[in-house]
C-alpha cells in the first residue's frame, strides 16, 4: 500500500493568473513587477509573443517563502499602444489562453499580425475569438474551418458593443475586455453562465449583477497605471496532489497558498459534499484574490461524484479530468453532463477520458456533452497503455491514479505535463513515504 504524506510548497503558480498579469502589465504605463510566474510552457508561451510583439520583459528567480527559488518577472510598457509589429507570426505553441486573449489586444493595433500554433492548437476553435472583434471593427481571418492561424488587421479606433457571450468562457470574456480598454467608449461584456473572474478583479472593473445575468462594464481608452502582482499557487495544480491524497488510504497532506477564488476552487466543495477529508487553512486575501492551505487527509469513502449543474461545470472544467479519474477509481462510478466545451480543449477531453477508461476495465458511456462510468467490470493485467492525447490534464490524471493505486500505466507523451506542472513527478515523489 502507498501512503502520501508532508507539505507542498512549491506547487506551480497559477496558469491563469500569470497569463493575466503578463498581458495586463504589456498595456500598463510604467513598470510591473509580477512575483511567483509561471515557468510552464504556456505562460512562457505569452511572455514569448509580448517580446515578439515589442515588450520589454525581464525574469529571474529569487529566494522566496519556505526557502523556495521563486521566478519575477518585470515588464516595462508605455500603455495601450505600446505594441510594435511583429516581423514574423506569433507562435503560442499549445497555449489557447494566450492566442485567444493576445487576440484581443493584437486587434486594437495598428498593423497586422499572425498567430499560430502547435499542431494541437492549430486545430482548436477560434471563430468566438472572431466575431466580437468583428464587431467591434477589426478585421478578422481564419482557416477554412475556423481554426488558426488568426491573422488579424489591426484597427485602433475599434469600436464599443455590448456583447453577450455564447458560451460561458474566461478567456472570450477576456479578449473582448482587452480590446475594449481601447475603444472609444464603454462595452458591456453579458454572461449568463459566470465564469473565472481573474481578468475583471485585476483591472478592478465594474461588475453588475442581476438574478439571470452578470454585466462586466469596461471603460475604454483608460490609462492603466503599473502596478504589482503576486501569482497565488494553482488550484488546478492542486488538484491532482488532493485526488493523490484522497486515493492512497492512510495519506495526510498539506498544499500551501493555493488560489481559492470561488471560481477556480470550486471542486473543493464538490468533494467536500462526497465526503472527502479536505479542510482549508489560514485563508487570507492578496491581491483581490482568496489564497490558503488546503489539507487532504485520506480518512473516508468517497461517493460517486455527479456533475450537471452548467455553472459548476464551467467553474470547474478543467479539473474534470482528474475528477473523473478520482471519481472511478474511488468509487466505480463517475457523471458529468452539459460539458461540451471538454471536447475543445488541448484533446477530445471526454474522448479521451472514456477511451482510457474503457481500457482500465471500467463501462462508460458518452454522449454529447458529457459521459457515464457505470461501473469496472474488469481489472486488467500487466502494463496498460493509457494515451494522453499531447493533453497535459489527461496524462496527469491518470498517472496520479497510477501512483496512488499502484496500477501499472504506459502513458503515452507523458512528457507534455510540462505545459502546467514541470516537476509533477519530482513532488509526487518526494510525497510518498517509502
Amino acid at each position: 500500500m502507498r501512503v502520501f504524506k508532508g507539505e507542498v510548497t512549491a506547487l506551480p503558480p497559477d496558469k491563469s493568473i500569470s497569463h493575466r498579469a503578463a498581458l495586463i502589465a504589456a498595456l500598463s504605463e510604467g513598470t510591473t513587477e509580477i512575483t511567483n510566474f509561471s515557468g510552464g510552457f504556456d505562460n512562457q508561451s505569452t511572455l514569448s509573443v509580448l517580446k515578439d510583439a515589442g515588450i520589454s520583459i525581464r525574469q529571474f528567480e529569487e529566494e522566496g517563502a519556505y526557502g523556495r527559488r521563486i521566478r519575477k518577472v518585470v515588464i516595462e510598457s508605455k500603455g495601450l499602444w505600446s505594441f510594435h509589429s511583429p516581423s514574423a507570426p506569433l507562435m503560442c505553441n499549445n497555449s489557447g489562453s494566450t492566442m485567444r486573449m493576445f487576440a484581443g489586444i493584437l486587434a486594437a493595433q495598428p498593423f497586422a499580425s499572425e498567430l499560430i500554433g502547435d499542431s494541437s492548437l492549430m486545430k482548436r476553435p477560434m471563430k468566438r475569438v472572431a466575431d466580437p472583434l468583428r464587431l467591434m471593427g477589426a478585421a478578422i481571418e481564419l482557416s477554412e474551418s475556423g481554426t488558426a492561424p488568426i491573422r488579424i488587421t489591426g484597427k485602433k479606433e475599434l469600436k464599443p458593443i455590448e456583447y453577450r457571450l455564447p458560451v460561458p468562457s474566461a478567456q472570450v470574456k477576456s479578449l473582448v475586455a482587452f480590446a475594449a480598454l481601447h475603444a472609444e467608449g464603454e462595452t458591456r461584456i453579458i454572461e449568463t453562465v459566470r465564469s473565472r473572474d481573474h481578468t475583471e478583479v485585476m483591472l478592478g472593473l465594474e461588475t453588475l449583477v442581476n438574478e439571470n445575468e452578470r454585466v462586466i462594464v469596461v471603460p475604454g481608452r483608460k490609462r492603466i497605471a503599473a502596478k504589482p502582482f503576486y501569482i497565488p499557487a494553482d488550484p488546478s495544480a492542486a488538484c491532482f496532489i488532493v485526488a493523490l491524497g484522497l486515493l492512497a488510504r492512510g495519506s495526510e497532506i498539506i498544499i500551501r497558498d493555493v488560489c481559492l477564488n470561488p471560481t477556480r476552487a470550486a471542486y473543493l466543495a464538490i468533494l467536500l459534499e462526497a465526503g472527502a477529508g479536505i479542510s482549508i487553512e489560514n485563508e487570507r486575501v492578496i491581491g483581490g484574490e482568496s489564497i490558503g492551505d488546503i489539507l487532504v487527509r485520506n480518512n473516508r469513502e468517497l461517493a460517486p461524484l455527479v456533475i450537471s449543474d452548467p455553472q459548476l461545470v464551467a467553474f470547474i472544467i478543467d479539473e474534470i479530468p482528474m475528477l473523473a479519474v478520482l471519481s472511478a477509481f474511488a468509487s466505480g462510478r463517475f457523471e458529468l453532463h452539459n460539458a461540451a466545451e471538454l471536447r475543445t480543449k488541448e484533446s477530445d477531453r471526454i474522448e479521451a477520458l472514456v477511451v482510457n477508461l474503457e481500457r482500465l476495465g471500467f463501462d462508460c458511456e458518452q454522449y454529447p456533452d458529457g459521459f457515464i462510468v457505470k461501473g469496472r467490470t474488469a481489472t486488467p493485467s500487466g502494463s496498460i497503455v493509457i494515451d494522453s492525447f499531447d493533453d497535459h490534464r489527461i496524462a496527469m490524471s491518470f498517472a496520479i491514479a497510477a501512483k496512488a493505486t499502484g496500477t501499472e500505466l504506459d502513458i503515452t507523451d507523458i512528457n507534455v505535463v510540462g505545459v502546467s506542472f514541470p516537476h509533477f513527478f519530482e513532488m509526487i515523489e518526494g510525497l510518498e513515504v517509502r
